[in-house]
């Protein structure tokens, strides 16, 4: 069981490493009241998802949900 706990601890740790530089590579999100206007138009694009910052905001999700399931796992007591 410790072979599996050190791996799990090094892909934890990698998950880790790549959610930091994806959040990194993001846009900031600053624009302020403008966005209630007329910028929140193109957040709902159509072509969002097809483009690079909608896939590194995919990414981002899918990191941390992997980034919480191996938390729980690795908080078990076996």
């Amino acid at each position: 069981m410790a072979i599996l706990r050190t791996i799990l601890t090094v892909i934890f740790v990698l998950v880790c490493i790549a959610a930091v530089i994806l959040v990194l590579l993001q846009e900031g999100r600053s624009a302020g009241l403008g966005a209630i206007a007329g910028g929140a138009e193109t957040y709902w694009g159509k072509n969002k998802g097809r483009s690079m910052e909608g896939n590194l905001v995919k990414g981002t999700i899918g990191l941390a949900v992997l980034f919480f399931v191996l938390a729980i796992i690795l908080n078990l007591n076996f």
